[in-house]
């Protein structure tokens, strides 16, 4: 059993370097991110998939309720991050989980449910048309699941989206064995095929390719937290496609605290259920966050659980900006401040610990995943 000071550095696990305030470029930190393991496999039976999919999830515990909470064991936190891994066929393993730390080099800070998702006031949100969009970087990144949520391309075969639409905390939920990604494509007028668009056959809307998804890891710190204060903090799952998508995609990287943000705000894109087959954008500012989550407002509804959020800063190594997804949309929330209801919508940050974790799900090296 580690001592508190080195749960202390698993939990913050790196150190950022903030640029100075006379440098005028928004520039990601510099992180020495900590590293997971696997120590064991086993195999456990098969799901029954008999969970109703859940487009969304909802936590009594806010941000003050977060922020007073104690700090979770160091074996508590082996078990949080160890995780089920689900195959196509149907069988199901469950990995523990080592935690290193190879360099002391973070930053960060530690309701009633409603059944749709906020709009907050005037509705802000951008349904993004034409191929020119959609079909091009950041758009093209975000595709969409079979049980009707919404994802992230991370990696040529990787996805990530919200846990819950996988597993609502106790059972995988119905369509989970079978699951598909679908991503858009343009539809041709005379019906053929192909990804050259000419002035013949220019496209008369879009539709979704279907790829099927090989497997899925979802962390155990969700399945035993079933949603409530801590599982909301481990509301995040990684899909393995059966086949490349041949998009780019969008790095993962590490959560920077709200005020390092550009703007202090963030951005994602989703398929909201209430707009039909259309990718819809948005952005707004960061109005809280813990450890493990960003509370804010943007204007969401059923659908875009599981959409990447994002920002764009100032990738100093590469001398270029650079997009990076720091966190996942997870659900609405109703939260106790000073005595008066006020309701956000939340999102998972990607911490040391859990970049760590995709990173390895992603390239089964650790050593690529050093540099947060």
């Amino acid at each position: 059993m580690a001592g508190l000071s080195t749960l202390i550095l698993l939990l913050c696990a790196a150190k950022d370097v903030v640029p100075s305030s006379s440098h005028w470029k928004p520039t990601w930190p510099s992180y020495r991110v900590p590293v997971i393991l696997p120590q064991s496999t086993l195999n456990l039976d098969k799901p029954q998939f008999d969970a109703e999919a859940k487009l969304e999830v909802v936590s009594p515990c806010g941000p003050a309720c977060h922020k007073s909470s104690p700090l979770p064991t160091y074996e508590e936190v082996k078990n949080y991050l160890s995780y089920e891994t689900l195959y196509a066929n149907g069988s199901l393993t469950e990995t523990e989980v080592g935690i290193y730390i190879l360099s002391n080099s973070g930053d960060g800070s530690r309701g009633k449910a409603r059944t749709k998702r906020q709009i907050y006031g005037y509705d802000s949100r951008f349904s993004i048309f034409g191929k020119d969009f959609l079909l091009n970087y950041p758009f093209s990144t975000s595709v969409k699941l079979s049980t009707g949520c919404t994802g992230t391309l991370v990696a040529e075969k990787h996805v990530l989206t919200a846990a819950h639409c996988i597993h609502d905390g106790k059972s995988y939920v119905k369509g989970a064995q079978k699951l598909r990604v679908g991503f858009l494509k343009p539809k041709l007028k005379d019906g053929s095929k192909g990804a050259n668009i000419t002035n013949s056959a220019m496209p008369e809307k879009m539709k979704f390719q279907w790829i099927r998804v090989k497997r899925t890891h979802v962390p155990k710190g969700w399945i035993k937290g079933n949603a409530n204060d801590i599982g909301m903090d481990y509301d995040y799952a990684l899909l393995e496609l059966k086949k490349p998508h041949k998009r780019k995609f969008m790095k993962i990287g590490v959560s920077p605290p709200a005020r390092h943000l550009p703007g202090g705000r963030i951005h994602f894109s989703g398929y909201d259920n209430d707009r039909p087959g259309n990718l819809v954008y948005r952005f707004c500012d960061v109005k809280d966050e813990t450890y493990d989550l960003l509370y804010q407002q943007c204007d969401a509804q059923p659908g875009a659980s599981g959409s990447g959020v994002y920002v764009r800063m100032w990738k100093r190594q590469n001398h270029k900006w650079e997009r990076k997804i720091i966190g996942i949309f997870s659900g609405h929330q109703w939260v106790d401040m000073n005595g008066t209801p006020q309701d956000f919508n939340v999102a998972v940050r990607i911490t040391p610990l859990k970049y760590a974790q995709i990173c390895y799900w992603i390239k089964g090296n650790y050593l690529d995943c050093r540099e947060g």
